[in-house]
């Protein structure tokens, strides 16, 4: 029987979004029957101090956790640590763990690792399957941390496209993604467009009656504005910022955070130094509470940088729309996402810089019951149709049958 053996930082029983999709592919396959293999960090996402198991087997998955530093996710120098020492110890163990037949499915956390396991599945007769959460360098070169013209992105961009080349297979989860690849010269027989998803069993609508967490923390009459993961460089704030300034007379309307992320303090700050009480921050939730805490919030706010449209995506509409809550996107309206939204009609997509039609989005939803309804209802639909858990796990099945 084929084995496949997945590669990610972070993994069970973290709760990152890329180890819960893993968690939620990896799980499935081995309750189909298949081996399944998982190497990851021993770290917790937003608890680096924290250090799980070395060894474990979890509902039938072998997991294995390489050593590595554990400065987290708050600033560069190391969070570029941990990776650099997850490079080495993961390709120690996937060297060691790969066989001829094997299938490699390595993600994007941390950037490039692909590379790597390209490299080793070649020397070891394995196929591998790239799923494609972002695009670097690319990225790196749009949030300037690396030049664009410079030879290390030259470098990084060729040796990327060679790993892309020779896999068996590349996930791209947009269709924004894969046509970069396509024009990048990603040959498209490799190319497979699988969306993410949420748990749409488990995140279910909810009405703001039955949700004890919107009393737990006050929300009691507020119109709730909210956003749930994490808030990193990927996503702009200002636009918010702005908004929330010109809605101020507005004591009903109330902006709530769940999560963490590197933007998270920064916003917190700025929104304190605003003079902006309505304002709250939470940690991110346990992932069973996970259906109120999205529905404590009337409509959810999304942003993403114009400058990375096709090279990231918005994964948190999912959950959204399984909670059936409309969505208020900071975006490129003429993206793929941004004609989504619009033309399922299940919320309003707004360009970054545009905080005075940011707020008129919120003070139409704040006062319509039945558009927000309406709007909530439609998003949920697009899921059922589209985007549920279990389409994207029979795709995942199905892709690996095809290759094995």
């Amino acid at each position: 029987m084929t084995r496949v053996v997945f590669v990610n930082l972070y993994f069970y029983p973290d709760h990152s979004a890329t180890s819960q999709l893993l968690g939620d592919l990896a799980f499935d396959l081995a309750q189909s029957g298949e081996t399944v293999v998982t190497i990851a960090s021993r770290q917790i996402y937003d608890a680096p101090a924290q250090q799980l198991a070395a060894r474990d087997k979890v509902r039938g998955v072998d997991i294995i956790r390489v050593w590595t530093t554990r400065w987290g996710r708050h600033f560069i120098a190391g969070r570029l640590i941990d990776y650099l020492t997850f490079y080495l110890s993961a390709t120690i163990a996937l060297w060691r763990v790969v066989r001829r037949g094997d299938v490699i499915v390595v993600k994007t956390d941390p950037p490039l690792f692909l590379i790597l396991a390209a490299w080793i599945a070649r020397r070891r007769g394995a196929k591998t399957v790239i799923w494609l959460q972002d695009l670097y360098p690319e990225i790196a070169s749009a949030l300037g941390v690396i030049r664009s013209a410079g030879y290390l992105h030259r470098l990084l961009l060729r040796l990327r496209n060679r790993a892309l080349n020779a896999a068996a297979l590349n996930v791209a989860i947009g269709e924004d993604m894969a046509e970069r690849l396509t024009a990048m010269g990603i040959a498209p027989a490799t190319l497979r467009i699988i969306h993410n998803w949420s748990d749409d069993e488990a995140v279910t609508p909810q009405e703001d009656a039955q949700n004890a967490l919107r009393a737990a923390w006050g929300l009691e009459g507020k119109f709730v504005v909210g956003y749930s993961g994490n808030l990193g460089r990927a996503h702009e704030c200002e636009t918010l910022l702005a908004a929330a300034k010109t809605l101020r007379a507005h004591s009903g309307i109330h902006f709530l955070f769940i999560g963490g992320g590197r933007a998270t303090d920064a916003l917190q700050k700025r929104a304190a130094e605003s003079g902006l009480e309505n304002f709250s921050f939470l940690p991110y939730q346990p992932r069973d509470t996970l259906s109120l805490s999205l529905a404590a919030s009337d409509v959810h706010w999304l942003s993403l940088r114009p400058e990375l449209d096709g090279l990231v995506l918005p994964s948190k509409f999912y959950g959204i729309a399984a909670a059936g809550r409309p969505v208020i996107a900071v975006t490129t309206p003429a993206s793929a996402f941004g004609r989504m939204i619009e033309t399922a009609e299940c919320g309003y997509a707004i360009a970054t810089g545009d905080s005075v039609g940011l707020a008129e989005a919120i003070s139409v939803l704040a006062t319509d019951a039945e558009l927000r309804r309406r709007a909530g209802a439609n998003a949920r639909y697009l899921l059922e149709t589209r985007f549920t858990k279990r389409q994207a796990l029979a795709q995942w099945r199905a892709a690996l049958s095809e290759i094995a």
